[in-house]
């Protein structure tokens, strides 16, 4: 609506949206003082800023930041610091406020990068420290400020020390609530910082500390964690072999028991090739060889005579039957596979030929 030009639409369909529709949602309210202040209705925009600082979300870190950046932008400094003033005054007055550590961190940063006050935004940090219960968030914007102030450096190591070990430290007399994971990086953070800017007394100091506080801590949990590993790691171990043990009524060799022994004796045993006689020519009839001659062929049906089946040589067991086991046997000598010569069986003796029946008919044809 506002790229057609119709800017009173567009003020309409956000005024109806802040008033009747979306009313207790701040995220419309905080988009409708961004919209008027772009049209130029700073009171418009201060308004809705308002709104959501009495009634929508008091309290709310988004609306206070923006109203105080867009008080920075009007040239409005001083309204914007009352801004943080007012709201970190009535956190104080909450029991545990969980805000009241970020507005100062936030407050002190506006500071510093609005004004350019260093020594003004570490009093707001100090003051945090001093009246929040020791807080993670206030403590690492501290160390962050000191880490970016140009030199020469002021930074008061033995100060920063005793925030850090009041933090980390286990206290009976003020249980800390923060967890075991936020002090030890809290106490990464320190050591890192000291690395850059402290000496090695402090470092060795530090590191020693580091050392005992958590590193004991850490190795108990990882050996806790490898145990819990190694038990379950053996359960499986327990469980896979009771399925893998075969059952005593099931051989293992399965539904064929000589197949182990058949193959065994296979790979062992030689392999016997039966001599070639030269008695044991294979006998053909005379009609087959009659008719073996070109010049013999009478005709295709006339001469027709059912060849003679040779006599069958007996073969051993068919493959995949049940073969005998045999026995193993020494080193196999190296045979010769050169095929002996045959002698060439003598020519048989002339037969008179036999009368050739008629396969479809007694009539040939040329």
């Amino acid at each position: 609506m506002e790229a057609n030009g119709s800017l009173d639409l567009a003020n309409n369909v956000l005024a109806r949206a802040t008033q009747v529709f979306v009313k207790r949602q701040p995220e419309i309210h905080l988009f409708s003082a961004r919209f008027k202040e772009e049209a130029k209705d700073i009171a418009g925009a201060r308004a809705a800023y308002q709104l959501v600082h009495a009634e929508i979300s008091p309290g709310l870190l988004e609306a206070i930041i923006r109203h105080a950046n867009m008080e920075y932008r009007l040239g409005k400094l001083e309204d914007g610091f009352s801004l943080y003033e007012q709201a970190i005054a009535i956190e104080k007055g909450k029991e545990h406020s969980q805000t009241l550590p970020m507005l100062f961190a936030q407050y002190s940063r506006f500071v510093y990068l609005a004004s350019g006050n260093a020594e003004k935004a570490r009093q707001i940090l100090v003051e945090g420290l001093e009246n929040v219960l020791m807080s993670k968030p206030l403590i690492e914007a501290l160390l962050h400020f000191e880490a970016i102030q140009p030199f020469p450096k002021r930074v008061d190591i033995d100060f920063l020390d005793s925030l850090v070990v009041k933090f980390i430290m286990p206290n009976p007399e003020s249980p800390n609530v923060t967890s075991a994971a936020e002090r030890e990086e809290l106490s990464s953070i320190y050591l890192e910082f000291l690395n850059l800017f402290g000496d090695v007394e402090s470092i060795k100091k530090s590191e020693n500390r580091h050392a005992k506080l958590f590193l004991p801590h850490r190795s108990m949990s990882e050996l806790r964690k490898r145990h819990a590993e190694d038990l379950l790691t053996s359960d499986k171990t327990k469980v896979a072999r009771t399925y893998s043990v075969p059952s005593p009524a099931q051989p293992a060799t399965g539904a064929y028991p000589n197949a182990q022994s058949q193959w065994t004796s296979y790979g062992v045993q030689p392999q016997a090739w039966p001599p070639a006689t030269p008695t044991q020519g294979q006998q053909w009839t005379a009609g087959y060889t009659q008719q073996a001659s070109y010049g013999a062929y009478a005709g295709y049906g006339g001469n027709y005579v059912n060849p003679q089946v040779p006599a069958s040589v007996p073969q051993s067991t068919p493959y995949g039957g049940a073969y005998p086991a045999y026995p193993v046997q020494g080193a196999v000598p190296q045979q010769n596979y050169a095929q002996p010569v045959a002698a060439l069986p003598p020519p048989p003796a002339q037969q008179p030929a036999a009368v050739p029946q008629a396969y479809y008919g007694t009539t040939t044809y040329y």
